[in-house]
């Protein structure tokens, strides 16, 4: 049989929790003066990764604020008996977005894939590159090397299509079959044919 996952591991044995074989170190924070930019620009008003974590929490399942800033696990996780990854956080990002919200996400990806986003979707693209983020460690608040990867911040902006094409934010809107007509407030009904 071979090795388990981490998130199949204990705690104790995970890397995730273990942390940094150098330093131990292994939960990262937004920097202070990044995370007051992006909250000037979009007044956040929740956070579905918050740390400390209060008892009772769970941002993949509860209700989210009309502006969220969603800084996820870079790891795997279990919940509720299952593993999860940056594709549960994005597909709830998707849900409340579709509810009418804002939501800024900001995960690591190869900077060519910004680049090969921004040459598909031109001035559309609601994706910035914040290059490679110096996270600061829970434990001590010490600014991190980064992950020498580039972090991008995906803004989804509320869905307000509503069949209006040019009242629509979503990027690649027809009017006919836009996703966000689906279920924004006042949208009309229909959606994809």
């Amino acid at each position: 049989m071979g090795e388990l996952h981490q998130s199949q591991l204990a705690p104790e044995a995970n890397k995730f929790h273990v942390g940094n074989s150098a330093d131990g170190k292994h939960y990262w924070l937004t920097p202070p003066d990044l995370y007051a930019e992006l909250d000037a620009e979009f007044k956040f008003d929740f956070d579905p990764c918050p740390f400390p974590l209060p008892q009772g929490c769970d941002g993949l399942t509860c209700e989210w604020g009309q502006s969220s800033y969603v800084n996820p696990p870079f790891g795997s996780i279990v919940h509720q008996g299952k593993k999860k990854g940056p594709t549960a956080w994005v597909r709830k990002a998707i849900i409340e977005q579709q509810k009418g919200k804002r939501v800024v996400l900001v995960y690591p990806v190869d900077k060519w894939v910004l680049m090969l986003m921004h040459a598909i979707l031109g001035d559309h693209l609601q994706v910035r590159n914040l290059g490679d983020v110096r996270w600061h460690a829970t434990e001590d608040g010490s600014q991190g090397k980064g992950t020498g990867r580039h972090i991008a911040c995906f803004v989804l902006e509320p869905a307000i299509c509503a069949g209006d094409k040019k009242a629509c934010r979503h990027p690649m809107c027809d009017a006919k079959t836009c996703l966000s007509r689906v279920s924004a407030p006042g949208a009309v009904e229909g959606g994809r044919n």
